[in-house]
């Protein structure tokens, strides 16, 4: 195996294997809450960890999700480089997405791109989160303001970044809306629920 190749090898391995360990489950076990998988749409992510009630732990989730990601990417850039560091945040997404511990079913990768943006380019981190927060004010829509905001990512990736860091973001978003598909199909069908209102299983 080429030299130049292991280390890529290496840094995708290392993200998806920090971006699977399911902290949303883990956390409301720990709590007390149950599984996770048993409540609201029964994703191991943050959205659905603040439908327990426990505002503490869905943040304690939201942080520890970006930090799985932010991690390797900030590891693989040390030892072995940037594009090493954009494979990284892939893993990372792929882990958190499809967990072989889980069943290959996680959570829907909002909290973990934030992460890789942050560390991969926080300009870009920092709007992807502007936005977010904009639409979901305004719509108050979580799932909008998340797509929203991954499908502007790659032009701020590309100002921040390069065109390959802007490309590692497209396929990031692509991601991110296939598993929002369904959140997708409610969107257009005017039956998504709104941020504090009467939640539906995904």
């Amino acid at each position: 195996m080429p030299n130049d190749i292991l280390p890529l090898i290496l840094a995708l391995a290392l993200g998806y294997l920090s971006g699977s360990i399911p902290f949303g489950l883990l956390l409301t076990r720990a709590a007390g809450l149950g599984d996770i998988r048993q409540i609201g749409s029964g994703n191991i992510g943050a959205t659905n960890v603040l439908r327990t009630g426990n505002k503490k732990v869905a943040a304690a989730t939201l942080v520890l999700d970006a930090l799985k990601a932010a991690t390797p990417v900030l590891v693989a850039r040390y030892f072995w480089g940037e594009e090493a560091a954009m494979l990284a945040a892939v893993g990372a997404f792929l882990g958190h997405c499809f967990p072989v511990w889980l069943g290959f079913k996680g959570g829907k990768g909002v909290a973990v791109m934030i992460g890789s943006l942050l560390a991969l380019a926080w300009p870009a981190g920092l709007i992807f989160c502007a936005v977010w927060l904009l639409i979901a004010l305004a719509r108050k829509i979580s799932s909008l303001a998340a797509l929203t905001a991954a499908a502007t990512a790659p032009i701020f990736a590309y100002l921040f970044g390069n065109a390959l860091l802007a490309l590692t973001v497209i396929a990031l978003a692509l991601l991110l809306f296939f598993q929002h598909r369904e959140n997708i199909a409610r969107l257009l069908a005017g039956t998504e629920p709104t941020i504090g209102g009467k939640k539906k299983a995904a």
